[in-house]
């Protein structure tokens, strides 16, 4: 599965598998786990098809799991170093990261 400007990206949150999915044409392309621990949310780990890794679908995908989370009011651990090191590459998601 190659990505390019043709295909229909889509993301949601899967709450029943605790994840954020990614699907590219319908098909599930990537996902990030996370745990609702207490009064935050604990993002664990992050995969997407090795297939379209570099073409900035986790990218997109850690956006689109943070950007859900700021509406929830919710913090961020961040112990999934790709979203760890999402975080650090885009200051305005720091605020997000608990102390």
């Amino acid at each position: 599965m190659i990505a390019d400007e043709q295909q229909d990206v889509t993301f949601a949150n899967n709450v029943d598998e605790s994840r954020y999915e990614v699907a590219v044409n319908g098909e599930l392309a990537g996902f990030s786990h996370y745990q609702r621990r207490g009064d935050r949310i604990v993002f664990t780990h992050t995969e997407v098809d090795p297939q379209l890794e570099g073409r900035g679908i986790g990218g997109r995908l850690a956006a689109y799991a943070l950007d859900h989370v700021r509406t929830l009011g919710l913090p961020v651990e961040a112990r999934c170093p790709f979203i760890a090191a999402y975080i650090e590459r885009h200051a305005a998601y720091a605020d997000l990261l608990t102390d």
